[in-house]
């Protein structure tokens, strides 16, 4: 009986322990706001997105449903080539995340994988926000 009860109280302890980690941890982040500006990080949301060397999310910035700016984050494409891609980025800002979502932005010569990747993951963000808003 003392065994049983010792097992239980082990469990009861280690499932405590288990619901104060869970809690005690960040949430996804995916969505954002600050002022009156939603941000959409897609470092979760485009974790399977690759391109040449790995993942590359990218921070939507948001105000009034239309895109300020996309800025790339931390990855490890090849900075010469991914300098080259990340240029296509600007092309969404001013547009609304409707007509964004849509649009089919011209890839970069010989950035091809990064620029997929890229864009792959705006079309991610924009949905996102545009289911989740």
């Amino acid at each position: 009986m003392k065994k049983r009860m010792n097992g239980l109280l082990t469990t009861l302890t280690a499932c405590a322990m288990v619901v104060i980690m869970m809690s005690a941890m960040p949430a996804d982040n995916i969505m954002t706001k600050e002022n009156d500006t939603t941000i959409i990080n897609t470092n979760l949301l485009g974790k399977g997105i690759k391109g040449f060397k790995g993942t590359t999310p990218v921070k939507i910035y948001i105000k009034q449903d239309k895109v300020v700016k996309i800025e790339a984050l931390p990855n490890h494409e090849t900075p010469k080539f991914f300098d080259k891609a990340k240029t296509l980025l600007t092309e969404y800002n001013g547009k609304s995340v409707s007509k964004a979502a849509k649009m089919d932005v011209d890839g970069v010569s010989g950035a091809t994988y990064s620029s997929k990747a890229l864009k792959k993951n705006v079309q991610l963000g924009l949905e996102y926000y545009k289911k989740n808003n």
